[in-house]
């Protein structure tokens, strides 16, 4: 029996995506929601073409409790696709009344903490909720665990993200999403063995190589970050840096939208295209979003760097990608277990690199 799948948020640049890849992947039929059942149609009808019936379309609000419980009957995973951290509570506890699995592709610190209250009753359920999906979060602690695979001791294990879009990325409302990271900006690095403060940062030289050459780079602090120093005992650093764009955007669109957010905390949609404006106006090439591990420890008794990249033209791919993966593993059972996990933990790295390579990702790694 295929499972059945329904994105809310399906419509939009990311959920779109997901759903292609998760179509041409697998045998899952999928369902695209939406408030706007017209636009939906419009896709599922477009996915479909050669599989209509597997592609389904349903207009659902994702803060009404009753639209969402009548879409999720009989469907086997809710993947929350849409920048809904505000209703997120609803919409989980949708899921786990409905008895359906769920992962999430958003960013936000109240997001998680509620996920978090939530997870004795998610696992008491038997529900495998998963959490942190894309590509940051997502990738980060993906990109570690891939790393220490290829080590015997892992000491040093640094990620970091190079972002330039261009203009001709369209604009996406999950932009709001971006706009709560600066509200509850965390910066923590781990380093000498422990945590750095939260309202300290680092910057660092980050050597990306090829036409990106060496950038300097802000720490960035998720959550799947936190758990890498306990699972791996012989970390002694670890962390996320963000490579800057350009500097009239560093030095005052960030600016400007951390101090807007303080006087005008409700005005998120204005400040986001603030941000989207500054990082689609003024960046250069290469174009191209590009995550990086540089990772050092042991191999077979020698000191040994190990440096992996994935790296996509299309940010909302490198996006949606991961997520499909993800799934895939999920479908096959390999990446379902009850509970509350973030993607980067519970997805087997070797497995989900090798399918982002399948769906198009560039992959490469280097052993020194």
């Amino acid at each position: 029996m295929p499972a059945k799948i329904l994105i809310l948020g399906g419509t939009g640049q990311t959920g779109r995506l997901i759903a292609r890849h998760v179509l041409e992947r697998s045998d899952a039929i999928v369902t695209i929601a939406s408030r706007r059942l017209g636009k939906a149609e419009e896709l599922a009808a477009d996915l479909g073409r050669d599989r209509p019936e597997r592609v389904k379309a349903v207009e659902v609000d994702a803060g009404n409790a009753e639209s969402l419980r009548a879409a999720l009957a009989g469907q086997t995973l809710l993947v929350v696709a849409a920048p809904t951290t505000a209703y997120v509570e609803t919409v989980a506890r949708a899921a786990l009344e409905a008895g359906v699995d769920y992962l999430d592709v958003q960013i936000g610190a109240k997001k998680f903490a509620f996920l978090q209250s939530l997870a004795p009753e998610i696992e008491a359920k038997g529900r495998c909720f998963i959490t942190e999906a894309g590509f940051h979060p997502g990738l980060p602690a993906a990109l570690v665990r891939f790393a220490a695979a290829h080590l015997d001791t892992v000491e040093s294990a640094i990620t970091a993200c190079y972002l330039s879009i261009g203009r001709d990325i369209p604009f996406s409302d999950a932009v709001e999403e971006l706009v709560e990271v600066f509200r509850n900006y965390n910066a923590q690095v781990f380093t000498g063995g422990h945590w750095t403060a939260p309202g300290t940062y680092q910057m660092r030289k980050i050597a990306f190589g090829g036409d990106i050459g060496t950038r300097s780079c802000y720490s960035m602090f998720f959550e799947e970050l936190r758990p890498l120093p306990d699972r791996y005992p012989s970390l002694r650093e670890t962390g996320f840096f963000m490579a800057g764009t350009h500097w009239f955007t560093d030095a005052v669109i960030f600016p400007l939208a951390f101090v807007l957010l303080k006087i005008i905390p409700k005005a998120t949609k204005t400040i986001g295209r603030l941000l989207w404006w500054g990082m689609t106006r003024f960046q250069k090439p290469p174009y191209r979003t590009e995550l990086i591990v540089q990772a050092s420890g042991t191999h077979a008794g020698q000191k040994t760097e190990f440096e992996a990249a994935v790296a996509h033209r299309d940010a909302y791919e490198l996006t949606a990608i991961p997520v499909a993966a993800a799934i895939l593993q999920y479908l096959e059972g390999l990446g379902r277990r009850p509970g509350l996990h973030m993607m980067g933990h519970l997805a087997d790295p070797r497995r989900l690199f090798t399918d982002m390579k399948r769906m198009g990702v560039k992959v490469r790694t280097t052993v020194a």
